[in-house]
C-alpha cells in the first residue's frame, strides 16, 4: 500500500508539471557559419532572463541551462548578433543549428591616440585639454557623481540632476525595477561578466536591461559622468557605473 501511494504522488506530481508549459533543462545547440556551414567556436551565447552564459566549443557546440520561451542573445567578433527563442520542440529534439549571418564591413586602419602630438612644445600645449573631469562626494552616498569640466555652477547640476523627481532617471529607475535587478546578476556569472568587459558597442548591456542603447548614453549624462567616459569605457564599466547610479538613486529616494 505504501508503495501504491508513492507511485501515486509520483504521477500527479509529473502531471502537474507537464501541465504548466514550462520545461527547465539544459539545452545543447550548434553554431556554424551561415555561409560555409563550419563550426563557429568562442561565441557567446547568454540567456538573456537568467542572466548566465557559455560559449561554443571548438565543434560550435554549446550547453546552457533554459527555460521554454527563453531568449538566448547569440554573439561573435565578425558576424551579426542573433537572438532565439528556446522552443519546446528544441528541448524535445535535444539540440539546434543555429547559423549567424558575417558582416560585410571593411575596416581601414585605425590608430588610437589619447592626443595627436605633433612633437612640437608650442604646438602640443594648446592640444592637451586644461580642463579635467571632477567628481563630487555627497553626504550619505558610497560614491560622488562626475561633472566632466570644472564650473561655478558644476555642483548645482549634480544636485538637481539627483533630486528632480521628474528628470530621466526617475522616469528610467522608476519604472524598470525588475530589469534593474539584473544589474547585480549580471556580474555574478563569469561568462557575462568577461563579455562585457571586451565590449564597446552597448549592444548587449542594452538587451539585458531591457532597453534601447541609444538611452544608454542620456542615462550616464543624467547620472553626470564626463562625456569622454561615456564614450571611452567598456561595457562592464557602465554597467558599473549605472548600477552605482541606481544605488544612489534608491537611496535618495527614501
Amino acid at each position: 500500500m505504501r508503495y501504491f501511494v508513492a507511485f501515486l504522488f509520483l504521477i500527479f506530481s509529473t502531471t502537474g508539471f507537464s501541465q504548466t508549459g514550462v520545461v527547465q533543462k539544459k539545452i545543447h545547440g550548434t553554431i556554424i557559419n551561415g555561409n560555409t556551414t563550419f563550426p563557429l567556436a568562442d561565441a557567446n551565447i547568454i540567456n538573456i532572463n537568467k542572466v548566465i552564459g557559455t560559449t561554443s566549443n571548438n565543434r560550435g557546440n554549446f550547453d546552457i541551462d533554459a527555460d521554454v520561451n527563453d531568449t538566448l542573445h547569440i554573439t561573435i567578433i565578425g558576424f551579426q548578433s542573433l537572438r532565439v527563442k528556446v522552443t519546446n520542440d528544441w528541448v524535445k529534439n535535444g539540440n539546434a543549428k543555429i547559423e549567424l549571418t558575417e558582416k560585410a564591413i571593411a575596416l581601414e586602419e585605425v590608430v588610437v591616440k589619447k592626443y595627436s602630438l605633433t612633437g612640437y612644445l608650442e604646438v602640443d600645449t594648446k592640444l592637451i585639454p586644461e580642463k579635467e573631469n571632477y567628481r563630487y562626494s555627497i553626504s550619505g552616498l558610497p560614491q560622488g557623481y562626475e561633472e566632466g569640466e570644472y564650473s561655478p555652477k558644476a555642483f548645482s547640476r549634480v544636485m538637481n540632476s539627483i533630486f528632480n523627481p521628474a528628470d530621466m532617471l526617475y522616469n528610467f529607475f522608476g519604472k524598470r525595477p525588475k530589469e534593474l535587478r539584473k544589474l547585480k546578476e549580471m556580474k555574478k556569472d563569469n561568462t557575462v561578466k568577461a563579455l562585457l568587459e571586451t565590449k564597446f558597442d552597448r549592444e548587449t548591456l542594452a538587451i539585458l536591461l531591457g532597453i534601447d542603447k541609444k538611452d544608454i548614453p542620456e542615462i550616464l549624462q543624467h547620472c553626470n559622468y564626463s562625456e569622454a567616459f561615456i564614450q571611452t569605457a567598456n561595457d562592464l564599466q557602465i554597467l558599473d557605473a549605472i548600477s552605482q547610479c541606481y544605488e544612489q538613486y534608491k537611496v535618495l529616494r527614501k
